[in-house]
C-alpha cells in the first residue's frame, strides 16, 4: 500500500474544473471497479443507530488524500477511513439536532487524478461518482422508508452531488422528498441550472426543495479554482442570493475543530459575511493571516466554509425542515 500524502487545497479544489458530466436522466457513467456493497455497513462510515428524527441526511464528504499509485481512494484503507470520520463532525454536525446521517464511503478521485488524459480522468472520477450513486439508490430502497430527506457535502462530495441531482431527481417522487440541498464548497453555475429544471437555488431561509451553496474567501482574494464564472450563492446569515450586507452580529457562532474533529473553538459574531460580484461569498473580518491554510491563495477560506457558519447552519437545517412538514401538512 502507498503512503498517502497529505491532503491539499489543489486536491479539493482542481477537482471541480472538470465539468465531466451533462446528463440530466438517470446516470450513463461508467460503472465503478470492485464495487462496494452498501447492503453491509462497513461501507458506511456512519448510519443512525436508532431512526429518531423525521428527516434523513445524506452526506457526501470531501477529499481526504492524494496519491500516484493509486487513482481513487482506498476505502478499506484504515488511515483514510480515520480521516473521514473527522471529517464528519466538522461539517455533518450541523444535521446532528435535525437529521438521522448517512454518510457513504466512496472511492473519490485523487487529485493526481486530474493530470491524466481526459477520458482516463473521466473514468476515475466516476468511479466514485457510481459509487455515491449506489449508495443512495440503496439508502432510498432500503433505509429512507419514505421519510423527507436532506443532501450535503463539501468540495469534491459537493460535486458528485450536483451531478446526483441532475441524475436522480428527474422522479418526481424523489424531488417531492427533497428538503434541500446543502451544496457547499463546490461552484453551481448558470449551466447547471439550465441543464434541468428542478435545479434551482435557495432565496430565503425556509426556502424548500432547493440549493444553498457558497464558496468562502476574504473581500480582496484571488486565484480561488473553485469559483467558476456564473456561479451562484447563498449569504449563509440572511439566507438570500442577493449582495445584501449581513454584519457580523447575524452570525450564530463559528465553531472550529481539532485534526481529531473535536471542538476547539466557538467564536459568536465572528464574522459578517456578502456576496461579491464573482459570486463569491466575502467573509470581511476573517484574519486573512490566520484562515488561509498553507498550500491555498490568500484569503480563500475553503477549509472553512461551515466553520465560520455553524451555527447559523444547524439553525437553518431546523428552519427548512419545519418549512417542508407545514408545507406537507399543507397537501
Amino acid at each position: 500500500m502507498k503512503k498517502e500524502g497529505t491532503i491539499s487545497y489543489k486536491v479539493i479544489l482542481l477537482i471541480t474544473l472538470l465539468g465531466l458530466f451533462t446528463s440530466c436522466n438517470k446516470s450513463d457513467s461508467l460503472e465503478a471497479i470492485e464495487e462496494s456493497n452498501y447492503a453491509d455497513s462497513y461501507y458506511w462510515a456512519l448510519l443512525p443507530t436508532s431512526i429518531e428524527k423525521d428527516v434523513d441526511v445524506f452526506f457526501v464528504y470531501p477529499s481526504v488524500f492524494r496519491g500516484t499509485e493509486e487513482m481513487n481512494m482506498d476505502i478499506t484503507n484504515d488511515s483514510l477511513r480515520s480521516r473521514v470520520l473527522a471529517i464528519i463532525p466538522q461539517q455533518a454536525a450541523v444535521f446532528n439536532n435535525n437529521c438521522n446521517i448517512y454518510v457513504p464511503y466512496y472511492r473519490q478521485m485523487t487529485f493526481d487524478g486530474l493530470f491524466l488524459s481526459d477520458k482516463e480522468r473521466t473514468r476515475y472520477y466516476s468511479i466514485g461518482l457510481a459509487d455515491v450513486e449506489e449508495a443512495f439508490d440503496y439508502y432510498i430502497k432500503n433505509m429512507n422508508n419514505g421519510r423527507p430527506f436532506i443532501l450535503a457535502g463539501h468540495s469534491q462530495g459537493s460535486q458528485v452531488l450536483i451531478q446526483l441531482m441532475k441524475d436522480k431527481l428527474y422522479k418526481a417522487e424523489l424531488r417531492n422528498k427533497l428538503v434541500a440541498a446543502y451544496i457547499i464548497g463546490y461552484s453551481v453555475t448558470d449551466d447547471d441550472l439550465a441543464q434541468c429544471e428542478w435545479l434551482k437555488i435557495a432565496e430565503s431561509a425556509d426556502d424548500i426543495g432547493t440549493i444553498i451553496t457558497y464558496n468562502t474567501q476574504s473581500e480582496f482574494a484571488t486565484g480561488s479554482l473553485i469559483l467558476l464564472p456564473h456561479t451562484h450563492c447563498v449569504n449563509p446569515l440572511n439566507w438570500k442570493n442577493t449582495s445584501e450586507y449581513a454584519p457580523k452580529e447575524m452570525n450564530l457562532g463559528a465553531v472550529f475543530f481539532n485534526d481529531n474533529g473535536e471542538i476547539d473553538t466557538t467564536i459568536n459574531q465572528f464574522t459578517d459575511a456578502w456576496i461579491d460580484h464573482n459570486g463569491a461569498l466575502v467573509a470581511g473580518t476573517a484574519d486573512v493571516d490566520i484562515y488561509t491554510a498553507p498550500s491555498s491563495p490568500v484569503g480563500v477560506y475553503h477549509k472553512y466554509d461551515y466553520s465560520f457558519f455553524f451555527n447559523n447552519l444547524i439553525e437553518n437545517v431546523g428552519v427548512r425542515i419545519n418549512a417542508f412538514k407545514r408545507k406537507s401538512e399543507v397537501r
